[in-house]
């Protein structure tokens, strides 16, 4: 980005508390979401509502499970998490190393974040990722996979 003829880079322009607010905010939503899920039980039918998709269509979506997921793991019961949602256990990881490398880079003053997460390659394994395992957990063959 130029002004003035001058070249510098908006991430370092900026004060550390400025360049940490973004990352700190989501990491106190995400805190506060997964407190509530830890004190009220989503496996009590209907206590967070039902899901849509679920409800008008009878189809598991990609999110079913998620909430019940996330309760187990704030149990530490990896297993049942991975029963309720399997792929959000398995992407919990790859959030995590992100929102890491995202917490870092603003701490540092440089953006951190990997040319894969922003590749369209990425992107369209993630959609693919996605819509295949919404198909498999609807079908006889991936029932296991429901919530």
């Amino acid at each position: 980005m130029t002004a003035a003829g001058q070249t510098f880079s908006p991430v370092a322009q900026r004060g550390r508390w400025e360049r940490l607010y973004l990352p700190l905010v989501t990491a106190g939503a995400l805190a506060t979401a997964t407190l509530a899920l830890r004190l009220r039980d989503p496996h009590d039918s209907g206590s967070w509502g039902f899901c849509p998709s679920q409800v008008l269509f009878g189809v598991s979506c990609p999110g079913c499970g998620g909430l019940r997921a996330v309760n187990d793991l704030t149990h530490g019961d990896v297993v049942g998490a991975a029963s309720s949602n399997l792929l959000l256990v398995l992407a919990t990881p790859v959030v995590a190393w992100v929102f890491l490398t995202w917490f870092l880079g603003a701490w540092q003053g440089r953006s951190r974040t990997p040319r894969w997460l922003v590749s369209p390659a990425f992107s369209t394994a993630w959609v693919a990722t996605i819509v295949v395992f919404t198909i498999v957990r609807n079908t006889p063959v991936g029932a296991w996979l429901a919530p």
